[in-house]
């Protein structure tokens, strides 16, 4: 008998000891798994035995039932999505472009997207939204007016990706064009198309830098001509017959004219000098 006292008395302690350690583990167990801490910026949607329960939760604190209800968090802060893709454009181009895209989940319809589509939504629905709204907007400008017209081409993105996510619950904040790349043969021949263009602003310039010089000229040949005649005129207006006399007079050198003769005809009256003699 009191053999089997000694053992019994150990169990007894050991069991004491163990079974408020099991009961507190369960306890702490079931406490852990019956909170949900839903983060800023986010909500939760609660599943019931893989069910999606209408509503969310925000941010906070929440009871479930352990293991039986599970809190799925959707991030609803505005997110970066960046897709790199191929489209065609009108004028039959390659264009690879590499888009940079801000969106937002509408935290009223967090629960109704992890529903019909799922926690990879984005893979889903918004990548290829953004590769179909991209291709039909390239179709409509050339390549090089892609490159020219790239806040018109993200304004249109924008639009058109709200008018296919905005119903449901994603929200498209903005959209940036990180890069246009075009195929090597395109863009040599662009590179050919401007020094085509310089050469004829160059050509263009010269001649009429040339046609300026000439006109130029001609207008300043022009006002020497009307100043000589301007002079010549006021000349001939200020030569009278009396002036004209004067003139003479104060040319004279005291001589007098070695011919004389009426009707034209001149003759020689001078003297030689053996006459004289």
């Amino acid at each position: 008998m009191n053999n089997n006292n000694v053992t019994t008395v150990p169990n007894i302690k050991w069991k004491r000891i163990v079974i408020p350690v099991v009961i507190l583990l369960l306890v702490v167990v079931l406490g852990a798994n019956a909170l949900a801490i839903v983060d800023a910026g986010h909500t939760g949607v609660v599943t019931t035995f893989g069910k999606v329960n209408e509503g969310v939760l925000q941010e906070g604190i929440h009871f479930k039932i352990p293991f039986i209800q599970q809190v799925v968090k959707i991030d609803n802060r505005i997110q970066k999505l960046e897709v790199t893709t191929e489209a065609f454009s009108k004028d039959l181009q390659s264009v690879n472009t590499v888009l940079a895209i801000n969106y937002r989940v509408d935290t009223a319809k967090s629960y109704s997207i992890y529903k019909n589509i799922g926690a990879n939504y984005e893979d889903v629905l918004v990548t290829p939204a953004v590769n179909e709204v991209l291709k039909a907007i390239t179709a409509t400008y050339t390549a090089e007016e892609s490159v020219t017209n790239r806040q018109l081409i993200s304004d249109g993105l924008v639009t058109g990706l709200n008018e296919k996510l905005n119903d449901i619950g994603l929200y498209v904040t903005d959209v940036n064009i990180i890069d246009f790349d075009f195929s090597d043969a395109f863009i040599t021949a662009i590179e050919e198309k401007q020094v085509a263009q310089q050469q004829l602003l160059k050509a263009e310039t010269e001649k009429k830098t040339a046609i300026t010089n000439a006109e130029a000229d001609a207008e300043a040949q022009k006002i020497r001509a009307q100043g000589e005649a301007e002079a010549n005129s006021t000349i001939s207006k200020s030569l009278t017959d009396q002036v004209i006399e004067n003139k003479k007079i104060e040319k004279w050198n005291g001589e007098l004219p070695r011919v004389s003769g009426g009707a034209g005809t001149f003759v020689d009256i001078g003297l030689d000098d053996s006459a004289e003699k």
